[in-house]
């Protein structure tokens, strides 16, 4: 049985994840950040160009966010539902 790194910290109420609770998990919001950040200045010229670079690259940090989460992506009420 292969187990997933833990990258990011689940969402105390809702669906998702919170914040990253590694380094590998900081990396790759900051990765993120910079790759939209990048993407805007040089795509400038085209914002067709740069929403559908824009909507590549949060698809595959979401992706990557939802293999990485403790405990999976699920609806989560509270304290109680750990």
């Amino acid at each position: 049985m292969k187990v997933s790194p833990e990258w990011f910290a689940p969402r105390r109420y809702g669906y998702g994840a919170g914040l990253p609770i590694s380094w590998q998990g900081w990396a790759l919001t900051a990765g993120y950040l910079l790759l939209l950040g990048i993407g805007s200045a040089v795509m400038s010229y085209s914002s067709l160009a740069f929403i559908s670079m824009a909507a590549i690259v949060t698809i595959a940090f979401l992706v990557v966010c939802a293999r990485t989460t403790r405990g999976g992506w699920r609806w989560r009420w509270g304290r109680s539902d750990d």
